[in-house]
């Protein structure tokens, strides 16, 4: 399959050397360029009402479903839908019977760019790029789902053209402005629990299949779902449905039962050329509240270990360290994921207590804290006094609608998400190649295995481009 439709070629620039101070303090130069919705500005063909920032949705009938509706709740107006699944998208074509449908994404930015003001990506991970880039052209607001792309090289050129753009951006990572995520950075900047030297992340993903391999075959594409848009710049392959219900990699997920699909909806989690497996998926949500308490940008080195990795998919479970070095005025620390069901031994000062499903622990000179509680009574009462000194805001969607109506930027705009993406990324790299990884940010470059090199910036196919 070629693209169907070719844009302007934009030539490919260098890569901005920025600092995560000078990302945020970007960001924030943004919030002062005129981010008035068109339909304020009496921009034609718009019919929002109450003057509400007109959104237009890709993937909507997976959590792109739900996260439309949040949307909606914090103050815009839903007046396109695209989705290439006419069947899994019908809840949302039937929940906003007035929006106009559209499978192809291109189409529909053709068509609406005079009228909508901002595009909401929910897609899978492999078209994360080429859906925000195409929308951040047009000098759209955008919000993906996380995280922000599938490769490094996608992460850091989405981010650049967004900062390029001057719109208002967010990816729906957990928020680190939330009442919990506040708390934390507040006890750990007071020195609460003293230096932070470790931290472990768990998480019980994944709820998909994952350490399988291909299925054998080819099957009818229904004639509701455009298979060519949903495989987009991925190598192409043969559609296959679902797996039989008692195959092996059903059985083996330990969450609970999968849904049945090999690769849609939904299942494209477990597949390298599609999706970012269980630290992709959940890695973001974790690690936010964690890089802006410990003030993390990039690490030095990575390593994983992991159950059987196959070419095609992400392992059952995984254990996958970082290194970052000092930061300001904080040590250097180490910081752990762990998935699959496995997660970190309970500490001592747990006192018999089950640790959560998910979580983050982190271990200091004089403490340990669960998340925002400080583990030991006496340690705890004592850190009552720590004030709260940072605002609380109204999360993910609010952030975003605050952000497009011209006020502060949201939380998780693409530069701090990119920050995110490149963690988790780094991970599965770490977790493909099986050996102790050293990362040159400045250069975008592993700098000792020249395979897992190559798998920071991976080539698009069926025409699709990331620099048009």
């Amino acid at each position: 399959m070629t693209a169907r439709r070719q844009t302007a070629r934009t030539r490919w620039p260098d890569r901005s050397q920025l600092t995560r101070r000078e990302a945020i303090g970007a960001a924030a130069a943004m919030a002062t360029v005129a981010l008035v919705p068109r339909h304020v500005l009496g921009g034609e063909g718009q019919t929002a009402p109450s003057g509400k920032p007109v959104l237009a949705g890709v993937g909507v009938g997976g959590v792109g479903y739900g996260q439309m509706q949040a949307c909606e709740k914090a103050g815009f107006h839903v007046a396109a839908l695209c989705d290439v699944d006419d069947v899994y998208a019908k809840k949302a074509f039937d929940r906003w019977p007035d929006a106009r449908r559209y499978r192809d994404f291109r189409e529909m930015l053709d068509k609406e760019g005079s009228k909508i003001d901002a595009v909401y990506c929910g897609t899978p991970d492999h078209t994360h790029a080429i859906i925000t880039l195409a929308a951040l052209r047009l000098k759209k607001h955008v919000c993906c789902v996380k995280p922000l792309t599938r490769t490094i090289e996608e992460c850091r050129f989405v981010a650049k053209v967004a900062r390029e753009a001057g719109v208002a951006t967010q990816v729906t990572a957990s928020p680190n402005t939330s009442e919990p995520a506040c708390r934390t950075c507040e006890l750990i900047w007071s020195g609460a629990i003293g230096a932070v030297r470790e931290v472990h992340i768990w998480s019980n993903r994944p709820l998909w299949p994952q350490g399988m391999l291909r299925p054998p075959g080819q099957e009818p594409v229904p004639a509701t779902l455009d298979w060519d848009l949903w495989i987009g710049p991925a190598p192409m392959r043969p559609f296959v449905a679902n797996w039989p219900d008692d195959h092996l990699a059903l059985q083996q997920v330990k969450a609970g039962r999968p849904r049945p699909a090999v690769y849609h909806p939904w299942n494209f989690r477990g597949w390298w050329d599609f999706g970012t497996g269980a630290l992709g998926d959940m890695g973001c949500h974790h690690v936010n509240t964690p890089y802006r308490a410990l003030k993390l940008k990039y690490p030095a080195t990575v390593c994983a270990s992991a159950t059987q990795v196959f070419d095609e998919t992400a392992p059952l479970a995984s254990v996958v360290a970082y290194d970052f070095p000092a930061r300001e005025d904080m040590p250097p620390v180490r910081v752990v994921w762990y998935d699959g069901g496995i997660m970190p031994p309970a500490p001592p000062e747990m006192k018999g207590r089950k640790m959560p499903d998910s979580g983050e622990l982190y271990v200091g000179d004089d403490g340990k804290m669960l998340g925002a509680e400080i583990l030991g009574e006496d340690r705890a009462r004592k850190s009552d006094a720590v004030a709260k000194t940072l605002p609380r805001r109204s999360g993910t969607w609010g952030e975003w609608y605050e952000a497009v109506q011209g006020g502060e930027p949201a939380g998780c705009h693409f530069d701090w998400a990119g920050l995110l993406t490149e963690f988790v990324l780094l991970g599965n790299i770490a977790i493909r190649i099986g050996k102790r990884l050293e990362y040159d940010a400045d250069a975008m470059r592993i700098s000792n295995d020249a395979a897992a090199d190559k798998l920071v910036r991976e080539p698009y196919q069926n025409g699709w481009s990331l620099k048009s």
